[in-house]
């Protein structure tokens, strides 16, 4: 039977029914009996009901000074001043005929009116299986990887994984054995229910009970004669999650959650009893199969629920039961007062703020790839003026080595290096690079050096940034390392089938690979060149066997693509209007500069893997726009702020160095722990096919043969994901800093303790210098005394101060940054 408005039966565990919010937020009204003075919010802040035998929940939660919410919908009173249209019975509304009235809601000393509109009450529409059925076996965990859903299924029959394909699922279980898996005459017979309630041995054991709500709906369908959705049966549009945060105190507090589901005919459902729940954190928040959380111990979690082709989810706080907080007052910029909102939440008082020996060493590696010199230091630390951090980040941010070890982030990103298949010559890639480095020296907007890129037509020579088409020549490939490069948006998951964490559907992943269809490559008359130019060709959908057009991700489709669809795309992208570039950019620069980006990793961004400060995320793509999209004004913003400022500590929370309330310690990434070790010892290192005196971050591809680089995780430039570059201290690199030439033969060409002690440089002269030039302090009295004994006690003064070079490079305070 086809239906145009959807009418459901109770929902599984009692069906909640439909719930209609105007505001997302809920009705908020204030109290002042209770705890404390209170904030309540009552979701959905109005009701529609559609049929008889919906029951509707209505969530109260109370907020208090502090920021900590609480479930008092228990507490609250609910009253209708039309008992003949609805009653209102263990927190749910039932409808009993057609027309309109109004809740009142109670708490303490406030009250809140909702509208209620119930009509459709005499309807009684077919079970849909779409609808009705589908969600049952995502709720069941029928359809997941590990069980039906899986590529082969399990004991011969397969299911579409998470449901993404709802006309093959219909045929597989009405038409493929259907006579053993349906029993139209005897609907409790059906195979389909017995392996369901365990009545028969099954794998994947027993799924729900014979008087659940989820036998229910199957064994209705059956008995209705199994009928297939029309063309016009209602589909989801969305979903949404309530209450949009929890901050909860440990030790067993308990908040229900509330997920509704829009439909395309206008309709809203309640569907918590269908959603599938997951909270990233078990730990410190837990959550039931039915949307209960509860608090655990204390740190931040995320809660997701999942429903039908859509992910959403909120945040959820845990602090001690006992937690007792005094805000720290807010100083520094913008970003410091979106950083201590975050901490004031989570009751986390930030680490001081850093000396100017730490500011100066951790700017200096961060902006231009180098540890200050001997002189920059003295310098720096002398200098009195309370604007000196200020006019050091402005100098470093316009010297060219920030440039440079910009290019090199984003060389490593594009994958610019040789390659045999496809095609990449040394010499394509060379010059590739040395593009993209000269425009970001040139102040070349950043929007507009993608727009470049992803326009790129023409042989490699001429037009270097063909080499983006030229590194990859899978069109799906080709579409996924845009996504993930320009977007942050990992699309891979939604090739073959619905992304089961997120938003992106098959349609939505053949709909972007569209644009890029067109694209074509040949060879130039210069064997070591390709020629990328727009041609024809299409893609086909492999669920339905249809062409699919251009689609802009999350967006609209285009309706009359041009010959180069890469146009419009390209445009999209860079567009200051985009909801994912800026964001994308900006929180790669962040990441650069803290270790770790708001949303990490910086390329996974997700529904279920959000910014760890929203408001924060949301600001700096705002101001990067606002910079037109000069990344220099970006940074200065970042660098200035307390929030990079602040001191490392070793034994820091880790809820706090996640929330950017301290600096954290990080390997220094391989190129520049290299030019490092190279500076510091006067021993630059030699690299083939490149001109001497060329710095590590500055080689135009990965292909330099160095085993160093190699060690220490520099990006192989194999894809475009951030984890191809490797940070994480191992064994090989201990030996090879222990063992290897890179330390101990570059001190020994160096010469610089020969050097010094031939300048008549007394040894306790010369363990000072060693301390400013490796670690950018002066030793302690400690550490000054103890080493200048084990130096005299040496066979003579220059052994024993090469071997204190050797320590101070081995060192965790030299290898990290910090």
């Amino acid at each position: 039977m086809t239906r145009t408005t959807w009418h459901h039966r109770p929902t599984i565990g009692g069906r909640f029914g439909q719930l209609f919010c105007v505001c997302f937020l809920g009705l908020v009204f204030a109290t002042g009996q209770g705890r404390a003075a209170e904030t309540v919010a009552v979701y959905p802040d109005q009701l529609h009901i559609g049929s008889a035998d919906q029951q509707h929940r209505v969530l109260v939660v109370a907020t208090d000074a502090a920021g900590m919410t609480r479930d008092v919908s228990g507490a609250a009173e609910f009253a209708i001043d039309k008992a003949e249209i609805a009653e209102f019975q263990n927190g749910r509304l039932l409808p009993q005929q057609d027309g309109q009235a109004v809740l009142q809601v109670t708490f303490a000393d406030a009250t809140q009116t909702i509208p209620i509109t119930v009509t459709g009450v005499a309807q009684r529409p077919a079970t849909s299986f779409n609808l009705d059925v589908m969600p049952v076996f995502a709720k069941s965990g029928c359809n997941t990887g590990t069980c039906h859903g899986s590529a082969r299924g399990q004991d011969g029959f397969r299911l579409s994984l998470f449901g993404f394909d709802p006309a093959g699922d219909y045929q597989r279980i009405t038409r493929e054995l259907g006579a053993r898996r349906l029993n139209l005459a005897l609907p409790e017979k059906s195979l389909l229910l017995e392996k369901a309630i365990a009545a028969v041995p099954h794998t994947g054991g027993k799924r729900f009970e014979v008087d659940s709500e989820y036998y229910r709906s199957i064994y209705d369908w059956i008995r209705e004669g199994a009928p297939k959705d029309g063309k016009e049966t209602a589909h989801v549009t969305g979903l949404e999650l309530f209450p949009p945060e929890a901050v909860l105190r440990g030790g067993g507090q308990s908040q229900p959650l509330l997920a509704r589901a829009s439909y395309s005919d206008g309709t809203t459902r309640d569907v918590s009893n269908l959603a599938v729940f997951i909270s990233r954190d078990e730990g410190v928040a837990a959550v039931t199969a039915a949307g209960i959380v509860t608090a655990g111990r204390r740190g931040e979690s995320f809660v997701t629920a999942r429903f039908d082709a859509y992910t959403v989810g909120i945040p959820v706080v845990v602090l001690p039961a006992d937690s007792q907080f005094e805000p720290t007052a807010t100083a520094g910029n913008y970003i410091d007062e979106l950083v201590q909102t975050k901490l004031t939440k989570l009751h986390f008082q930030p680490a001081a703020i850093c000396s100017d020996a730490e500011f100066l060493r951790r700017v200096s590696l961060d902006v231009v790839g180098q540890l200050p010199t001997e002189e920059q230091f003295a310098t720096f630390v002398a200098n009195e003026s309370p604007n000196k951090r200020a006019e050091l980040i402005d100098e470093l941010l316009a010297r060219p080595e920030f440039t440079d070890l910009w290019a090199n982030t984003w060389a490593d990103l594009l994958m610019i290096r040789p390659k045999q298949q496809p095609y990449i010559s040394p010499k394509s890639a060379y010059l590739y690079f040395h593009w993209l480095r000269d425009e970001i020296a040139k102040g070349t907007r950043f929007d507009e050096i993608v727009r470049q890129i992803l326009t790129a037509s023409g042989g490699g020579f001429e037009s270097p940034a063909t080499g983006f088409y030229a590194a990859e020549t899978d069109r799906l490939k080709v579409a996924e390392n845009v996504a993930q490069a320009f977007l942050g948006i990992r699309t891979q998951c939604a090739q073959c089938h619905n992304h089961p964490f997120d938003r992106w559907t098959m349609d939505d992943y053949y709909g972007f690979a569209a644009f890029f269809t067109k694209v074509r490559r040949k060879k130039g008359e210069d064997d070591r060149e390709w020629i990328v130019f727009p041609g024809g060709g299409n893609i086909k959908h492999p669920v339905t066997g249809q062409v699919v057009g251009p689609k802009y991700l999350g967006g609209d489709s285009v309706d009359k693509p041009p010959a180069d669809p890469r146009l419009p795309v390209a445009d999209w992208i860079a567009s200051p209007d985009n909801p994912y570039f800026a964001k994308n950019i900006a929180n790669r620069l962040w990441a650069h500069f803290f270790g770790q980006g708001i949303v990490e990793p910086v390329d996974d961004v997700r529904i279920s893997n959000p910014p760890v400060n929203g408001p924060l995320y949301e600001k700096l793509s705002r101001r990067l726009v606002a910079y037109e999209f000069d990344i220099r004004k970006l940074a200065t913003d970042i660098l200035n702020s307390q929030a990079y400022q602040r001191t490392a500590m070793v034994a820091g929370d880790l809820a706090l160095k996640r929330n950017f309330g301290q600096s954290s310690f990080r390997r220094i990434p391989a190129a520049i722990l290299l030019d490092c070790i190279d500076q510091v010892t006067g021993s630059p290192s030699k690299h083939r096919s490149v001109p001497a005196n060329t710095r590590a971050v500055q080689l135009p591809s990965e292909a330099s043969d160095n085993y160093f680089l190699t060690t220490f995780g520099r990006s192989t430039r194999n894809s475009v994901c951030a984890c191809e570059s490797k940070s994480e201290p191992t064994l090989s690199q201990a030996l090879h800093m222990i063992n290897g030439d890179s330390v101990h033969g570059k001190i020994a060409q160096g010469k610089l303790i020969q050097s010094w002690l031939e300048q008549k440089k007394e040894p306790a002269d010369v363990i000072q210098t060693l301390y400013v030039r490796c670690l950018n302090r002066k030793p302690t009295a400690e550490e000054q005394s103890r080493l200048l004994a084990t130096v005299e006690a040496a066979a003579n003064p220059e052994q024993g101060l090469e071997d204190l070079f050797w320590a101070l490079l081995n060192s965790r305070e030299f290898l990290f940054n910090h």
